[in-house]
């Protein structure tokens, strides 16, 4: 009877579904253990020869809600928070989720939705604040287009755990995604249906597949640092490509890594820093992983001189993107934003008891929809103490503290004078601090109270941060939480002032 009805009032399969039981997947269960399941029609967990799952979605069932392709919309994050200044614009805070519905110069039109992607406003966003958020693109287990063999090698890979998996894309065309994983035996999944592969994974890295262990961690990649334990890599996996900048511990350049893969390599010079004293920082810096942090991928000692390798920032420094075509036409919103994301980046250094000692233009790099991160810790420390002395004698004067020039005395605080000065940088387009004077002049104009003026066209409010970093006191500075708070609130009112 109940084929009968399937095939009379195709229409209403839900119904059928739900009275006689899902025909295709009672097919779909007499999958022979051992033999590649790849063009099965339904969702599975399969297991093959090789004593390995994988999980297999059709993008033939399109009608299915727990089929998603392969090409399935992004999601977009809210880096900050807003505050809309125009009726049509969008207010929102960080972590919030969007739709787009179009894009149009810098700012686009989207949705806001919830974890369940019910639409909660519409209205007009800045796209630098946003970024790829729950997409699967974005995702750490998901790997792309690979085949069975490639998915087997990263996942036997020794830095890999138990429960360890990815999400690929079958090169067999007619089969979409496959989840390839653990030993298990074979489970069919016929009572959970998903909305996208996000919702899949999270799911069942709570729940167990039938008798299976639930997920574990996703599988580490090539070149992604923060699973895999050995960061040494050889020199002959990179090549240098054009020289970005130069610097008193480094060259920077260009390079791919085993002609691929897009990074920044930092030669350092060869009397910039003792072997111990590297590595020393190389662990630290391992730890210190923020948004608005260069992240680093590897390093490279087996012979002078050292590589760090980090990710790539395609608009290179912002000294130079400042004073290049596209940086010179930034408003003021947009330089207010950007000294936010820099003050962001700070404000967790000085969380995690860092200093940078080196604070500048030249060493922030800017991204796409200028997307700022601090780099070069050539000088940076971890601290225990509130202030560091150093008897180093490579201090940039013109951006450091007096008590860093007289004493070597190094501190948040100290990075909060140099984040004045940086300010001083952003708002004239990549102008020189302290023109016409050379370091010894500056010291001593600084002690006897000189302060740089205001840039031109600079709003009040902006110059009155600028002098608060460069307070004599190094108490009375503003800490980094504070500036950041300060420059993400600014409207542009303010700052027509």
């Amino acid at each position: 009877m109940g084929d009968c009805l399937r095939k009379t009032c195709p229409c209403l399969e839900t119904l059928w579904v739900r009275l006689f039981g899902d025909k295709k997947n009672t097919e779909c269960s007499n999958t022979v253990e051992g033999i590649s399941n790849d063009v099965a029609d339904d969702e599975c967990v399969e297991i093959s020869d090789n004593g390995r799952r994988s999980f297999t979605r059709n993008p033939r069932n399109s009608m299915r809600r727990d089929a998603p392709q392969p090409t399935e919309s992004a999601i977009y994050m809210a880096l900050w928070r807003f505050e809309a200044r125009e009726k049509d614009e969008l207010s929102f805070q960080e972590g919030d989720l969007f739709n787009v519905i179009s894009r149009s110069g810098d700012w686009w039109t989207a949705r806001k939705i919830d974890r369940n992607g019910r639409v909660l406003a519409k209205g007009i966003v800045p796209n630098n604040y946003l970024a790829r958020g729950e997409s699967v693109n974005a995702q750490p287990w998901y790997f792309g287009r690979m085949n069975r063999f490639e998915a087997l090698s990263q996942i036997l890979s020794p830095e890999n755990g138990e429960g360890a998996f990815l999400i690929r894309v079958s090169e067999k065309g007619q089969v979409g995604y496959v989840l390839s994983g653990g030993m298990v035996s074979t489970v069919w999944n016929r009572t959970h249906p998903f909305n996208t592969l996000i919702d899949l994974v999270e799911y069942y890295t709570t729940h167990t597949l039938g008798s299976v262990s639930c997920l574990g961690e996703a599988c580490t990649r090539d070149l992604s640092h923060s699973t895999v334990d050995e960061w040494e890599l050889p020199k002959e996996e990179f090549t240098l490509g054009e020289q970005l900048g130069t610097g008193f511990f480094a060259d920077v350049h260009r390079g791919k890594w085993k002609n691929s893969i897009n990074v920044a390599i930092k030669i350092l010079k060869n009397d910039s820093l003792n072997d111990h004293e590297f590595q020393r920082e190389v662990q630290i810096l391992k730890k210190l992983r923020h948004r608005h942090l260069i992240s680093l991928f590897a390093v490279c000692t087996s012979s002078s001189p050292y590589y760090i390798i980090t990710e790539l920032m395609e608009k290179g420094n912002l000294l130079n993107f400042l004073r290049g075509s596209e940086g010179s036409q930034l408003d003021l919103v947009s330089l207010a934003d950007m000294a936010a994301q820099v003050a962001d980046g700070m404000a967790y250094l000085e969380q995690q008891n860092s200093i940078h000692r080196d604070l500048a233009a030249r060493n922030v790099l800017v991204g796409e929809n200028y997307i700022c991160k601090v780099a070069d810790f050539g000088l940076a420390r971890i601290i225990k103490e509130p202030f560091y002395v150093s008897e180093d004698k490579k201090i940039p004067y013109k951006w450091s503290s007096p008590e860093a020039i007289s004493h070597g005395r190094f501190s948040n605080k100290s990075d909060v004078w140099s984040f004045g000065v940086l300010l001083y940088e952003m708002l004239t387009y990549g102008g020189i601090p302290y023109p016409g004077y050379n370091n010894y002049e500056v010291y001593r104009q600084i002690i006897a109270g000189y302060r740089m003026p205001a840039p031109e066209k600079c709003p009040n409010l902006l110059y009155k941060l600028m002098l608060a970093c460069w307070s004599d006191n190094p108490a009375d500075r503003p800490d980094f939480k504070e500036l950041r708070s300060k420059l993400e609130n600014i409207n542009r009112y303010e700052l027509e002032q």
